[in-house]
């Protein structure tokens, strides 16, 4: 973390930044580098995610009125925005009272360990006029929907075709999201591959593509992209193959594959869209719950095909895990369910989880492991039950 300034006036300031390399896990953020970093405003705070196939920003204005051209920037592996925000509340409050005083509070910050998931990192701080402050930095459980917003897609979008989105990226195929409104785009794009959790989108990944990158839509390759509608008719022209083409200004597919109703089991699409459907309207405004009630079916989802993973890595001496692939999906009684999930873990998606679970002696606390463990108490009650009944 780090800032940097430029003294020559423009509408685009370029800082140089101090980041930790995105290799970085929870340690100490002492191994810095250099880069650049354009914001478009003056005296901006910003939050860039890091070291992922989707790098992350997010900026606001430092202070009001007239500002200095400069701009304070954090760059992480880990997307921590909550945390992340509250630091740059505090540098924001030091730099208006002077620029001195942020750099013994970023050393304080260097030296620290970065909280592991659900823990606390207090901060000892002096600020002058003020005395010594005790600052509580916490680093969320699970940040899978920080910096997410399903209104966008729920109002461009049925859950029937969002549930066929979600089908098309579990098995990383190419879909392009059409819009007028760029925050529409990139609202829908963003909350589209936010459903994919436990899981990362780690193929081509761009929210607002500019014309001159629109020959993307012609890769082999899988991507997630959004393109403004001034282009609809350049994209319609491109020579694409199997690609999931959404209108989000009409709520249609102006191309697709053809069989999105079929790639997730039958039953567990039924469950997906019976739990959307439950009490929708009572979060229409509340967008942190809302969020929850989106996502809670499709990770419930993925608890119910994958969230056995960890009973199939076996540990050698070294403690290297290697996932047993064929005994993991013959685990599943569901003809159906065993149909998809040898699909699924042929994808990179969940390639790159298994691969950091054999690194792990331990399934990683989280979201996705609560669900899991909660899951098997309920099958635990549901067979004890049974077994009462007999």
């Amino acid at each position: 973390m780090g800032a940097g300034r430029l003294d020559t006036a423009g509408a685009s300031w370029s800082v140089l930044l101090r980041t930790a390399p995105s290799s970085l896990q929870p340690a100490r953020l002492h191994s810095w580098a250099c880069s650049s970093f354009s914001c478009k405003s003056q005296g901006s705070l910003a939050v860039v995610v890091a070291g992922s196939a989707r790098p992350s920003t997010c900026c606001h204005p430092a202070g009001r009125g007239s500002r200095l051209p400069k701009v304070y920037c954090i760059i992480s592996c880990i997307g921590c925005f909550g945390l992340f925000s509250k630091i740059l509340d505090e540098v924001e409050k030091r730099h208006q009272i002077s620029v001195a005083v942020i750099y013994p509070f970023m050393q304080g910050l260097r030296e620290a360990a970065f909280p592991a998931p659900g823990k606390t990192v207090t901060l000892k701080s002096f600020i002058p006029d003020s005395g010594t402050e005790f600052i509580s930095l916490t680093r969320p459980l699970d940040s899978h929907l920080e910096h997410v917003d399903f209104r966008s897609l729920l109002r461009c979008l049925r859950f029937e075709q969002i549930l066929q989105i979600f089908a098309s990226a579990v098995l990383e195929r190419r879909i392009i999201f059409l819009a007028e409104d760029l925050s529409t785009l990139s609202q829908c794009i963003h909350a589209a591959a936010a459903l994919l959790y436990p899981f990362s989108w780690a193929h081509t990944y761009i929210p607002v593509v500019p014309e001159s990158l629109l020959d993307t839509v012609c890769c082999p390759t899988p991507f997630m992209v959004g393109v403004q509608m001034r282009f609809r008719q350049q994209v319609m022209d491109s020579p694409m193959e199997e690609v999931l083409l959404v209108n989000l200004c009409e709520g249609t597919f102006l191309m697709s594959v053809g069989d999105e109703k079929d790639i997730l089991p039958p039953k567990l699409q039924d469950d997906i869209l019976e739990s959307l459907g439950q009490g929708i309207n009572e979060f229409e405004t509340a967008s942190e719950q809302l969020n929850e009630h989106v996502s809670g079916p499709f990770v419930q989802f993925f608890v119910k095909t994958v969230g056995h993973y960890a009973s199939y890595i076996k540990r050698e001496a070294n403690g290297q895990g290697r996932f047993q692939e064929r005994a993991f999906y013959k685990a599943l009684t569901s003809k159906t369910n065993r149909r998809f999930v040898k699909k699924f873990v042929k994808t990179q998606l969940f390639s790159l989880f298994i691969q950091e679970a054999e690194k792990s002696k331990h399934p990683p606390a989280g979201y996705f492991q609560q669900k899991i463990l909660e899951y098997e108490e309920q099958k635990k009650q549901k067979k004890s039950r049974e077994k009462t009944v007999k």
